[in-house]
């Protein structure tokens, strides 16, 4: 059965990254896969936008890739294998075993209840809080392990970002919760 607690808990995004392949001619690729961008005096690689699922991908010379937008472990598979089959028909050779790993986790979450952001700031550790409420409305905490950081905001929505994984965006939840009991 489902832990109750993390209901409201819900992926953003997630970034992933690796290497596809040896090298990769970009401005052959970008010439013959019709979603693909490539503007080296903006940016050093390529930009390939897939729809469904629906993921940006940077693509770079070096055979490194960075793709971004995804949702889930399915969305990562199958934009992949999207990405290197279009690579493939580009005339790329590829790596038989790419190496693509998650890099990064952006959920949100409702604590469902207000949180006092000066009580926070005043309660909780300074060195891991930034508060600045005339530039960001957000409190900035700094989760130490694991490494995640939290935007809480007053209305009593969070934003986690930092996990490689669900189970570090959990425990870092689990971790803030237990900081926010003795002020809530």
């Amino acid at each position: 059965m489902a832990d109750k607690r993390y209901d409201s808990l819900k992926i953003e995004n997630v970034v992933a990254s690796g290497v596809i392949a040896e090298s990769i001619d970009l401005n052959e690729v970008s010439a013959k896969i019709k979603s693909c961008e490539l503007n080296t005096k903006r940016f050093p690689g390529a930009v390939y936008r897939i729809e469904n699922p629906k993921i940006a991908s940077l693509i770079f010379s070096s055979g490194k890739v960075v793709l971004t937008g995804i949702r889930d472990d399915k969305a990562l598979k199958d934009g992949l294998a999207i990405i290197i089959k279009s690579l493939k028909e580009a005339g790329v050779e590829t790596l038989e075993k790419p190496r693509v790993n998650i890099t990064n986790i952006v959920c949100s979450y409702d604590i469902g209840k207000y949180i006092n952001l000066n009580k926070v700031v005043v309660t909780l550790n300074l060195e891991n809080i930034e508060y600045e409420p005339e530039q960001f409305p957000g409190l900035v905490y700094r989760i130490k392990d694991p490494k995640i950081v939290a935007l809480l905001f007053s209305s009593g929505k969070i934003i986690l970002t930092g996990g490689k994984n669900l189970d570090d965006i959990k425990k870092g939840l689990d971790f803030l919760e237990q900081k926010l009991e003795s002020i809530m």
